[in-house]
């Protein structure tokens, strides 16, 4: 249903692909920032990268979900017509 949805709104598998990529590199650029720029160490640097870290792991379900409905809603259509 959500999948349908997002498929529909425009949201394509390679869409979420390229987020959960760029949500690994956001993780790595969230850790660094955070060493830097926070007096709390190391401690809080980890939790961020790890928050942050996350999102990929979704993103790569959502892509494979909208794959799978692609293939199948291609399919249904191809033989249809």
């Amino acid at each position: 249903m959500i999948v349908k949805m997002l498929h529909a709104k425009g949201m394509r598998s390679e869409h979420a692909y390229t987020a959960a990529f760029a949500s690994i590199g956001l993780s790595v650029a969230s850790w660094c920032g955070s060493m830097k720029a926070e007096p709390a160490g190391i401690e809080r640097a980890d939790r961020w990268g790890i928050f942050v870290g996350e999102w990929a792991p979704t993103f790569f379900a959502l892509g494979l979900a909208l794959a799978n409905y692609e293939r199948d809603h291609e399919a249904l259509h191809s033989t249809a017509h």
